[in-house]
């Protein structure tokens, strides 16, 4: 087998990379993250230097990716470990940059190493790339590699002491096989289905109308305005724009069959809109913006709305995003996200490995707390 570095996903076929991408992951897709390249969204100067790493065999063909960066920062990733960079400079070192498998501003747990799970040499490669990352680190005395919102079956398969695990907190939505929103509802406690009730009671006295988009129902115009809502969402909340607005053009040429994007008009205009996308499983909430001021139009788009169609669709799980304890009334429970780690240092290894540990048993303690006693659910 050959390890191949290559700095654009443009410099391999399209096909090569997808047939490994077996779940059809959305994020994982050579689309999504083309798309990104493309646009710079993903470059140099963002902070964001592709190095994917590609696996061959003697015949040169593909049989191992994980999409990967050597990053120049710790923003855009959702998994913070700005501490460390800050506890490692204060040591003397030099944390950055550093190496990162990970989908850029995508805080989507996903497959990170992507093998034909029928190749006979499926460990095999699976230790080879994890072996990569580690020499990547060492050749160029990097501090650190990460693996971002790794799945339960990476993480079994890291059968290696050289790597930090560590836990974080989401919060998710499941189908409970739910005929319509209201058999959702009729799960809930009677407080929380009563708020739910008259936050959506409140948008409706409105004169918004709110339509679901995808497929050729998209195009460039609309994207034009969800822009606007993006950046407008950005400045609030004192963020960077990443993504530009090429990137939205482009997933619309390459995307639009997976993607969802609920929007809301006011008097033919569009005001407000949630970026989704969507999976065989799983719709995925990103994005969100708005330029009108209306109490609980978010919560009426990112939430109940995506609630609906994915009940209506028969998709079992939504996931919203990265945070946000004001989920759980709204009828999302908490679940456990995974990255791990390679530290070089061993010192510093250390004291990671300890921050991780007593860092992941208060965040089981609050996953246990939230969906049981603070669940929104009668049944629990």
């Amino acid at each position: 087998m050959k390890v191949e570095l290559i700095s654009k996903l443009s410099d391999i076929d399209k096909n090569d990379w997808n047939n490994l991408n077996t779940y059809n992951h959305p994020f994982t897709s050579y689309d999504f993250l083309n798309s990104l390249e493309v646009s710079k969204s993903v470059h140099s100067s963002t902070g964001w230097n592709p190095q994917h790493i590609i696996i061959k065999n003697t015949n040169q063909e593909i049989i191992g990716v994980s999409p990967n960066y050597l990053k120049m920062h710790s923003y855009g990733e959702y998994i913070f470990d700005h501490s460390w960079a800050n506890a490692f400079e204060n040591a003397g070192g030099q944390y950055y940059p550093k190496l990162i498998c990970a989908i850029p501003f995508t805080p989507a747990t996903g497959p990170r190493i992507m093998i034909n799970p029928e190749n006979i040499d499926h460990k095999k490669i699976f230790d080879l790339i994890i072996k990569t990352y580690e020499l990547i680190v060492r050749d160029n005395k990097l501090s650190s590699a990460h693996i971002n919102f790794t799945t339960d079956d990476f993480n079994k398969r890291l059968q290696n002491d050289n790597w930090i695990k560590r836990t974080g907190l989401q919060f998710h939505w499941h189908n409970n096989n739910y005929k319509t929103f209201g058999d959702f509802l009729n799960e809930l406690k009677s407080s929380k289905r009563k708020a739910i009730r008259n936050e959506r009671k409140k948008i409706k006295n409105t004169n918004l109308v709110i339509e679901k988009l995808t497929g050729e129902q998209l195009n460039n115009e609309i994207w034009d305005s969800f822009y606007n809502f993006y950046l407008n969402t950005v400045d609030k909340k004192w963020g960077g724009a990443y993504l530009t607005k090429e990137f939205f053009y482009l997933l619309n040429d390459t995307m639009k069959n997976d993607i969802l994007l609920i929007i809301a008009k006011q008097d033919e205009k569009v005001v407000a809109g949630a970026l989704n996308f969507i999976s065989k499983n799983t719709l995925y909430g990103r994005n969100w913006g708005s330029i009108v001021n209306i109490p609980f139009l978010h919560f009426e788009l990112c939430y109940y709305q995506a609630i609906e169609y994915a009940i209506e669709k028969k998709i079992k799980i939504v996931e919203a995003g990265a945070q946000g304890h004001h989920k759980i009334q709204r009828g999302y429970i908490a679940k456990p996200t995974y990255s791990n780690h390679f530290v070089l240092n061993d010192s510093f290894a250390k004291a990671v490995k300890n921050f991780t540990r007593l860092e992941e048993i208060e965040i089981n303690k609050q996953i246990k707390f939230i969906n049981t006693e603070n669940s929104p659910y009668t049944n629990i």
